[in-house]
């Protein structure tokens, strides 16, 4: 079905190629599941299956690609829209209607398909995704998670033969992520369709792979079944890494595979538990909320919250899509509407202050960190963060380094990779040294590394007697870094407590080492490894 005959790729200015001397055969009826770190070129790959790459990203493209036996270089990406349906990061960069019944037939009018046909299609779609009671929404009301699945269905209905989806479950819910990847399974299974997909949360669909094509970051594909090429791959989900420290073979993809090998790893951690969580800081509360709702019109976001915040801790709010995590967030942060209740930061409400003063008590860093980036290069950013800020010259830089170290003061902002982006932007906003951080799902495009890397910097602002609260739907980034978890459901808080208690209560939220261990109070395989190796664990 897809074929890359010795392709290689150069984006213009590199200096070295993203693709080099790829040969890859994919047949129909086949899920791949491309892998590799944040900027080893896995969106170009994918990219290149419909002629996007070249000719909407500039560069060199040698070799051949065809889809169907037809070559990329003969027709445009448009004329390939029967053939492949691409869903990229940035769902609403990809919206051209207004809702969401529009969206799902856009395609379809344009390949002039019949009236009834559409209809029946768009049917089939809304059921297919759980979007029905969506049909009539507003595109740009809709939550992140809930655009991707739009996105998803937009390019289902004309019924392609190969589906392309880069990062599909990021911004979702894991019961979403579920649905979405069941529906994706359904069309690999029933219709033999081929589906490409890159994801960087490895553990919601390495299971269900056919082949996985791994990219190093020299510019090769590796490509082979699933459990032979993670034995050595730099990237991996958590029940792989506990699959290596434990020893087992041939390596675990899921969780039932790991639960298989469980019982002895089981009984040689047994009285052993993982450190304990430090007790929150005594005092008065970095941020208290008090009874905060937010509606839009009639509809009600968030429900007579209250939360408090603590100096040292970092506190994960999770729920489903649409909950109300981000309404909430911008309601703490002080730009929000609020429809009732108070916030308050160091005996000063952020939503009665100039925008200056605001952010050296609260920073938000959004879901699409990119809309803070306005300037033509890094150095500008950073010089006017130190500007609004009333920081000396040279803080917001200083900060970036110890972020991202190497980012180019040159280069333009919406260059950098998603890892860099985010880094730009949090230095940006700890520039104003506020008490209390909001982050908007902040890992979403990072690989594993880059998340253990995010985590870290997470871990030291709480270390240094700031509150942090990330909403977020990255339960293995949960498991890792918070100390405490928030749930939302239509509103309102209906869990709030420890990490371990929250999350290994619920199986939607339970990590994978979690759900491996039970019951045992396990959260992630670093914390396995330092248990057997500790010295009381020689045997």
């Amino acid at each position: 079905m897809i074929t890359f005959d010795r392709v290689s790729f150069t984006y213009h200015g590199a200096e070295r190629p993203v693709l080099s001397g790829v040969d890859l055969r994919i047949g129909e009826g086949e899920l791949c599941l491309v892998a590799g770190r944040t900027g080893v070129g896995k969106s170009t790959l994918l990219g290149a299956v419909n002629g996007l790459v070249p000719r909407f990203t500039g560069g060199r493209l040698g070799g051949r690609v065809t889809v169907a036996g037809t070559g990329t270089e003969t027709r445009s990406p448009q004329e390939f829209a029967h053939l492949v349906g691409v869903v990229g990061q940035d769902p609403l960069a990809g919206f051209v209607t207004d809702t969401v019944e529009e969206e799902l037939a856009y395609g379809m009018e344009q390949l002039a398909v019949p009236p009834e046909t559409m209809r029946k299609r768009v049917e089939e779609t809304l059921d297919l995704l759980g979007i029905a009671e969506l049909r009539h929404r507003p595109l740009r009301t809709l939550s992140g998670g809930q655009q991707q699945r739009v996105a998803i269905g937009s390019v289902l209905t004309p019924h392609p033969a190969v589906l392309v989806l880069d990062e599909p479950t990021s911004a979702l819910d894991p019961t979403a992520a579920e649905e979405v990847l069941a529906a994706v399974l359904r069309l690999v299974h029933d219709l033999g369709t081929t589906v490409l997909v890159a994801e960087h949360r490895m553990e919601r669909v390495l299971q269900y792979a056919d082949r996985l094509l791994h990219l190093p970051g020299d510019g090769t594909v590796r490509d082979g079944v699933p459990a032979e090429v993670m034995a050595d791959s730099d990237v991996a989900p958590p029940v792989v890494h506990l699959g290596r420290i434990a020893g087992w073979h041939p390596l675990p993809l899921s969780v039932r595979d790991a639960r298989r090998h469980a019982p002895a790893l089981r009984a040689g951690l047994a009285g052993r538990l993982p450190p304990a969580p430090a007790p929150p800081a005594p005092g008065e509360p970095a941020l208290a909320a008090r009874k905060i709702t937010v509606a839009y019109g009639r509809t009600v976001a968030v429900r007579e919250v209250d939360l408090a915040l603590r100096p040292g801790e970092v506190t994960a709010l999770m729920g489903r899509n649409g909950s109300g995590k981000s309404s909430l967030l911008w309601a703490l942060q002080g730009s929000g509407p609020r429809r009732s209740g108070g916030v308050e930061v160091a005996g000063e409400d952020p939503g009665d202050l100039p925008a200056h003063q605001a952010r050296a008590l609260v920073g938000l860093v959004p879901q699409s960190a990119t809309d803070l980036l306005y300037l033509q290069t890094v150095a500008a950013e950073c010089a006017q963060a130190d500007a609004e800020s009333g920081a000396s010259p040279g803080t917001c830089r200083g900060l970036l380094d110890t972020l991202s170290p190497g980012v180019r003061g040159a280069a333009h902002p919406r260059d950098l990779s998603e890892g860099q982006r985010l880094a730009l932007v949090l230095a940006v906003q700890l520039t104003a040294a506020p008490r209390v951080t909001l982050l908007d799902e902040p890992t979403r495009g990072l690989d594993y590394h880059a998340k253990r890397a995010f985590g870290r910097t997470v871990r030291d602002l709480a270390a240094r007697g700031g509150s942090v609260l990330i909403a977020t739907h990255d339960v293995e980034f949960v498991a890792a870094t918070a100390d405490r978890v928030t749930v939302l459901a239509e509103g309102e808080v209906v869990a709030d407590g420890p990490t371990a208690d929250v999350i290994c209560s619920s199986p939607s939220f339970a990590p994978q080492v979690a759900k491996v261990l039970r019951p045992q109070p396990w959260l992630t395989p670093d914390q396995v490894a330092h248990a057997l190796t500790a010295p009381e664990a020689a045997v």
